[in-house]
């Protein structure tokens, strides 16, 4: 068992050092189409204290414009620079690595929107790079191109490692379940996965938000993803109680957050 932060305390006052909060979104700030209790009090709170939230997803099958238009019909008026996701994270990590490189993107029509407008050569047929989303229009011929290009060795990009998205209804496969498949058939997992808990998608907030690791908290409610971008990167990770996991999930975990807190609400004190 692990050596855990008591919960709902801050006795260091890291919170105090933090400018920027890097906020998961379904689990976190609200379920589904309802806010968690306390929730916009905090975002409230964080703009009173002179300090910054960005909403930060590893869902790459909505783009920013999708989110902004679910919270101003949840009553939050904001805007697409409050909102990161890994499909922007993966478009940033390819120009960085594969710059001008032919990619064959396995995605559902926003994801290759998004792509086409930021200038990523999209290519189904000679591709030099294989990237995949959390493609909800996927087909078996999909499937079989995609496997055919990895089975070739291709370099290999996810945008995020999720097994599920969370849903009002349950869960539906996410991109994990789409590499389960593709190994299945290919032999192989990608090469590199951009989305949280990588180190990739943090230091890309971080530079659009224009901060620094020491001054940056992932708020999350899964440990392996959400906390794990935190501690694992340099971050500060906060786990909050009131989505996914619970607190004998913390005792059990490799991924120790920094702090712990029940909800959102719980951290207005500290900030």
């Amino acid at each position: 068992m692990n050596h855990l932060p008591a919960v709902n305390e801050d006795r260091e006052k890291r919170l105090k050092r933090i400018t920027c909060f890097a906020l998961d979104m379904d689990g976190t700030v609200y379920l589904g189409e309802r806010w968690i209790e306390g929730a916009l009090e905090f975002l409230k709170a964080v703009e009173r204290a002179g300090k910054q939230y960005i909403f930060l997803t590893n869902n790459s099958s909505r783009g920013p414009a999708n989110y902004v238009e679910k919270l101003e019909r949840m009553g939050l008026s904001t805007d697409e620079s409050r909102i990161v996701t890994s499909g922007q994270a993966s478009i940033d990590y390819l120009k960085r690595n594969y710059p001008g490189k032919r990619v064959f993107l396995l995605g559902n029509e926003l994801l290759t929107r998004e792509f086409e407008e930021a200038g990523i050569c999209l290519d189904a047929k000679t591709p030099e790079v294989v990237v995949t989303g959390f493609d909800t229009s996927l087909t078996y011929e999909k499937m079989c191109r995609v496997c055919d290009f990895v089975r070739s060795g291709l370099p290999y990009i996810a945008t995020h490692p999720d097994f599920n998205c969370p849903t009002e209804n349950g869960f539906i496969p996410d991109a994990g379940a789409i590499h389960a498949f593709i190994h299945a058939s290919a032999f192989r997992y990608p090469d590199h996965v951009v989305g949280k808990p990588s180190g990739d998608i943090m230091d890309y907030l971080a530079r659009r938000a224009g901060t620094t690791r020491e001054q940056t908290a992932m708020v999350g409610d899964r440990l392996y993803t959400d906390v794990a971008a935190g501690v694992n990167n340099g971050y500060t990770g906060i786990l909050v109680l009131s989505g996914e996991a619970d607190q004998k999930d913390a005792e059990e975990s490799d991924v120790v957050p920094d702090l712990i807190f029940t909800s959102v609400k719980e951290m207005i004190p500290f900030i």
